[in-house]
């Protein structure tokens, strides 16, 4: 720092600091070359005003395009992914109704033969070929066609290559049995073909009479070689960027374009591995209207086929439907960049003409800092000509604002280092003095902490911002602001602290603000402690009453688009005579081993709870009533299977179970527990050691009196 003309050092009072300005001086004597390079050169333009105001613009332009440019991008992906998924749930849907009447041509075209055989019919082969042989169309949707016996054996089988004498027996396989047993038509589960190994699905019809079947038409269809979709395909336009897949039930794969794939789980797709997840975690639906499943990377699309239980998978790529898209937004924008460029080249000019006068005022700004107040000051307009008055008074303001502040800043210091709490003075958002305690509190040295912005010692920017928000409403109303938050100590390490703010000057938000912390981390874990016991039965660990009752009203008001949910109610039986006979604590023993049943047989997203004595309950988010007649089956079984040793004896007890489902008629969740209990007492009055489903109370609609006329 320079002296200034008075001889006063420029560090002391009355000064000003050098670096606001450019100490630029007179221009250094070198020849005019030089100073030519010198101001051509890429690093001082860029510390130019004007060629930062470029480059700002330059950027500003080139993202409000881009954005722009993108957004619009972003609406027509947005729109063709929908157009797609649309068009994906509509031939999903066709195609599962086309494979659904495909189904019942073929079971129509078996019902249709079999009514041609006659009994006698088994053990004449002529007879028996004659009448294959006179249906061509069975013969065509089939690669085999056989007719069985009572006992299992292979009367006849047609291949396409003509008939077969290798006449295997089929009375080993499950098909022919239900058939047989049945009565009815029946579709196989995927099977390994006795004629060539190959992967077959056979359809059934039974051949009756008055005395009941007495033989099965069977026809085959190989998974490999007339493969499932192949009718599909035939009969349908699809372009290259679908593929389609059938499943059965369980996920496995009954058709795919690729036949390695074949019987594989769906899951192993890579192209339809998140949609399997997907649908097994919704309970493997079959919907016979087609619904989304698409993934990140794919269009997925799957519609039920309710003959079978078979579904159809159709799959398309989004990039490959993007592609079209991603081209126009990449030319787009080398578009938009060469007109930015253009246009920030004018500004440029424009700005080097309107910014002359700053050099002058730079000069002068140099000489005041060298303690030579006299001289001429630029003429200019503008924003420039206001800057030009302003530095005239900014001399004196400034020296008298440091002589202040300093003396303001002596006497907070010498009150903060005595405190015994953290405190802190907080000026526009930033630390300026940190006390001891509280820079002990928080690990960091002062040095460390002054200059800083306040969100430094918060573990995310947003907490100090609602932090900062609610201080400004607590000052706004002439009060001081008070909250407990997460802080950030030099470790890394979070604790619970209590923060009172308060203005230094009352309306006055120039002034700064004063900060008191206090390490509440023990009282928060204190208070965390009580309310875990409040909510948890002390002897089991699972939910009490007043818990269950809290997480029960949750699952209530869940929105309506949320999955149902089912409430068990488990009442032990037999459970006294524990008590009698081992004392209390058999009877804790087994109330802890019953929880731990419960538990294992539950999934983790599952509520339990003690609701008092023997009584339990359990919470099934996402499950309808046939899944949680399963559940509480499952821990009945369990329940009666324990047998707990105890001092030479050994106890067992049942379990008496109700299950309520919430209808959409319950009002509130009095109702649904209800329910539920009353469902669990009619077990216990059934006999005990029983499962019953709560009856679901009747809606009431009333007509419109205007309309019975």
């Amino acid at each position: 720092m320079s002296n200034t003309a008075d001889g006063v050092n420029s560090q002391g009072p009355g000064t000003m600091d050098a670096d606001l300005f450019m100490l630029t001086g007179e221009p250094p004597k070198v020849p005019w070359w030089r100073r030519l390079l010198a101001a051509l050169s890429p690093l001082r333009q860029v510390q130019t005003l004007k060629m930062r105001l470029a480059i700002g613009s330059f950027l500003a332009l080139s993202l409000g395009m881009s954005v722009t440019a993108w957004d619009m991008s972003e609406v027509a992906e947005a729109a063709i992914l929908l157009r797609s998924q649309q068009r994906e749930f509509i031939e999903a849907q066709q195609l599962a109704a086309l494979l659904s009447h495909r189904v019942a041509e073929i079971q129509r075209a078996l019902n249709l033969a079999a009514e041609q055989f006659a009994p006698d019919m088994l053990e004449n082969h002529d007879k028996l070929l004659a009448l294959l042989q006179a249906q061509p169309i069975l013969r065509s949707m089939f690669a085999n066609v056989y007719v069985v016996g009572r006992d299992g054996s292979m009367k006849m089988l047609l291949t396409t290559k003509g008939e077969s004498r290798a006449v295997p027996n089929v009375a080993s396989r499950d098909y022919f049995q239900r058939t047989m047993s049945t009565g009815l038509a029946v579709i196989s589960e995927p099977i390994e073909g006795r004629i060539n190994s190959e992967p077959v699905i056979v359809f059934t019809q039974p051949l009756r009479d008055g005395g009941g079947t007495w033989g099965v038409l069977c026809g085959s269809l190989r998974l490999t070689s007339r493969d499932l979709i192949g009718f599909l395909t035939e009969t349908r336009d699809f372009d290259d960027r679908s593929a389609i897949v059938v499943t059965d039930d369980t996920g496995r794969i009954l058709a795919h374009p690729q036949q390695a794939s074949l019987l594989k789980p769906l899951a192993l797709d890579p192209r339809l591995s998140e949609a399997a997840a997907k649908w097994l975690q919704a309970g493997r639906p079959l919907i016979s209207t087609a619904e989304a499943w698409s993934g990140v990377g794919d269009v997925v699309a799957m519609a039920g086929e309710p003959i079978t239980g078979w579904h159809v998978w159709r799959v398309a790529s989004r990039d490959e439907l993007l592609a079209p898209l991603y081209a126009a937004r990449s030319n787009a924008l080398k578009v938009a960049s060469v007109v930015c460029a253009i246009l920030t080249t004018a500004l440029c000019l424009f700005l080097a003409w309107q910014l002359k006068p700053l050099r002058k005022l730079e000069l002068r700004a140099a000489e005041l800092l060298q303690g030579n107040d006299i001289g001429e000051w630029p003429q200019a307009t503008g924003e420039i000509g206001k800057l030009t008055q302003t530095l005239r008074h900014v001399w004196a303001e400034r020296t008298q604002a440091e002589r202040f502040n300093g003396q303001v800043l002596l006497k907070l210091t010498s009150v903060m280092s005595a405190s015994p709490v953290g405190l802190a003075f907080v000026r526009h958002q930033r630390f300026e003095l940190f006390s001891a305690e509280g820079c002990r509190m928080l690990g960091y040295q002062e040095s460390e902490l002054v200059g800083q912005s306040a969100s430094f010692i918060f573990p995310a920017r947003e907490d100090h911002n609602n932090l900062q928000e609610q201080a400004r409403l607590a000052f706004e109303q002439g009060q001081s602001y008070e909250g407990e938050w997460r802080l950030l100590d030099a470790a890394g390490a979070t604790f619970w602290a209590r923060i009172r703010a308060r203005p230094v000057i009352a309306g006055d938000r120039e002034s700064g603000s004063i900060w008191s912390l206090n390490n509440i981390e023990e009282q928060i874990a204190l208070r965390l402690q009580l309310e875990r016991a409040a909510l948890n039965d002390p002897l089991t660990g699972v939910l009490n009453r007043k818990g269950f009752a809290l997480k029960l009203s949750e699952a209530f008001l869940a929105p309506a688009s949320t999955p149902t949910a089912s409430v068990v109610m488990l009442d032990l039986d037999h459970f006294k005579p524990v008590n009698d006979l081992g004392g209390h604590a058999a009877g804790d023993a087994m109330l802890q081993a019953i929880v731990r049943v419960i538990s294992s047989q539950v999934r983790g997203t599952d509520v339990v709870a003690r609701m008092g004595g023997d009584e339990f309950a359990i919470l099934l988010p996402r499950c309808d009533e046939v899944q949680a007649l399963a559940v509480a089956e499952k821990i009945r079984h369990s329940v009666c299977e324990l047998a707990m040793p105890w001092q030479g004896q050994t106890f067992q007890v049942g379990a008496s179970i109700g299950v309520a489902c919430r209808p959409k008629s319950y009002t509130d969740v009095e109702q649904w527990l209800a329910a539920a209990d009353a469902a669990c007492y009619e077990a216990k009055r059934g006999g005990r050691n029983l499962v019953r489903s709560a009856v679901a109370p009747l809606e009431v609609k009333v007509r419109d009196p205007a309309r019975i006329h």
